[in-house]
């Protein structure tokens, strides 16, 4: 049964991406949204959170701008390869399009070749095609998405029906064109590489393997989209098309995590702080009243980038239960806190006035 269904009427869904954990039946989990949101940091830390509960788990990299391998300080390959630390979690990074190993340049491979050139998009939904094939014959229990900004991805869910149609175009180009072909590859002494069965053979193989992936893919037991964002207006903007999207291509999407947030009980006396602090509430409430049926999971911004499997995973806790800031406004442990980081400046500008005032006297 779907998570979304779980969700009872009246019932606030759980702030936490916990859900993704307890739908032992996911097979496919996209994590996408803007440009530099932090969508690698979220895949590659719900990947780590669902190793510990999946038998297998595969990250893929679909961002032709690959950071998996900065986010694990490990280098990766378009072959998986197991993370260090884990006997269960491979990644692997993969640049969505046809590369010219791919297909040969002779007989049937360079005429399929060419014959995707002339279709805008099929190239790149052959290799996916491909690519998940490859994966399925793989066997992980879970693979996670860190897909491209969002336009690379609403690309990247059309693959199925982009190939469907280019599938079509061939079909009929063969049909119409069969005999000539067989007449042509005789003429040019490529024997029978480019026999009508083969193509057929080929071509069927292909479409059998998309209309699969798409039936996976709309199923929400089986696939799920987590969007990523930050609480400002055009991420806003942007997750609301992304939603949309999904929605009309029949994916199931009910995840969204908040990134780089500043909860007011933390932020120290700063006016620049205390107004970015309110922009950003104002974002997350109409996140709230847009999504009230989504999970929605809010993440704190650090001071430091999240780097490495350790930093991941203890960063991991935050999207299994509600951040919490840790000194409390007005506590006396914050204002202990505040006087030490007050004092501390002190000192720092008094020592370079100490030197502006040396420098001035030598001169």
């Amino acid at each position: 049964m779907s998570t979304t269904a779980v969700v009872q009427a009246g019932d606030a869904p759980d702030p936490t991406v916990r859900n993704l954990l307890e739908q032992d039946t996911l097979k496919w989990v996209f994590v996408g949204g803007k440009g530099g949101v932090g969508k690698t940091t979220c895949s590659s830390i719900v990947s780590i959170l669902l190793a510990s509960v999946r038998q297998s788990v595969l990250v893929i990299s679909t961002d032709p701008a690959h950071n998996l391998s900065d986010a694990f300080q490990q280098r990766f390959t378009k072959f998986p390869t197991l993370v260090k630390g884990f006997s269960n979690l491979y990644a692997m990074e993969i640049d969505p399009k046809v590369e010219n190993d791919d297909f040969g340049n002779e007989g049937m491979e360079g005429f399929i070749s060419e014959l995707t050139n002339a279709i805008p998009g099929v190239d790149e939904a052959m290799s996916f095609a491909e690519m998940l094939k490859l994966v399925q014959t793989m066997d992980y229990s879970v693979v996670v998405f860190d897909t491209a900004p969002t336009g690379h991805t609403l690309r990247l869910l059309q693959f199925p029906a982009t190939l469907e149609k280019g599938l079509e175009k061939m079909m009929d180009l063969k049909n119409r064109f069969g005999g000539l072909i067989n007449q042509a590859s005789r003429l040019f002494g490529l024997g029978d590489d480019l026999n009508e069965d083969m193509m057929l053979g080929r071509i069927e193989g292909m479409k059998d393997v998309i209309e699969q992936v798409n039936r996976q893919f709309k199923d929400p037991d089986l696939t799920t989209f987590v969007c990523v964002c930050i609480p400002e207006f055009l991420s806003l903007y942007e997750t609301e098309r992304l939603v949309q999207e999904l929605a009309k291509f029949e994916i199931d999407a009910h995840n969204i995590i908040i990134n780089q947030v500043i909860f007011d009980e933390e932020a120290v006396e700063s006016k620049l702080l205390k107004a970015r602090v309110k922009m950003q509430q104002k974002y997350v409430d109409q996140f709230h009243m847009l999504y009230d049926d989504f999970n929605i999971t809010k993440l704190p911004l650090l001071p430091e980038e999240v780097c490495g499997v350790q930093a991941l995973q203890n960063f991991s806790k935050h999207f299994l239960a509600p951040y919490t800031a840790s000194l409390k406004r007005g506590s006396v442990e914050e204002l202990e806190e505040r006087v030490a980081t007050l004092k501390s400046g002190l000192q720092v500008a008094e020592s370079e006035l100490d030197r502006v005032r040396k420098g001035k006297q030598v001169a």
